[in-house]
């Protein structure tokens, strides 16, 4: 069997495991590369045999990680169109996220 957690962040929920890189929505506040994060809002815990579920959050859990890259994702084009009516309006969105690597459950 293998450890994992399942937490909360950015109102997304994540299946994370000791090692596992991955991309969260931005978290507000002064962040830079190599902060640590931790996640007090875990739902689940399997490690081995034991299961532990929350109601909603697992008491005396945290999930430790680190901040690897802060980006923005690739550009999201809205296009609204009509057609014969003159109206075409382009606009980009880039999403912001921090990629970050589980240290600790």
């Amino acid at each position: 069997m293998t450890n994992f957690a399942v937490i909360q962040t950015g109102g997304k929920q994540y299946k994370v495991s000791e090692g596992l890189k991955l991309k969260i929505e931005k978290i507000i506040g002064d962040y830079k590369v190599g902060d640590k994060l931790s996640f007090e809002n875990v739902l689940l815990v399997v490690n081995g045999d034991d299961v532990k579920v929350g109601t909603p959050f697992v008491s005396g859990v945290k999930v430790e990680a680190e901040i690897t890259d802060i980006a923005r994702y690739k550009t999201v084009e809205v296009i609204k169109y009509k057609a014969k009516a003159n109206y075409y309006k382009k606009n980009g969105h880039r999403q912001p996220y921090f990629e970050v690597k589980v240290l600790a459950i």
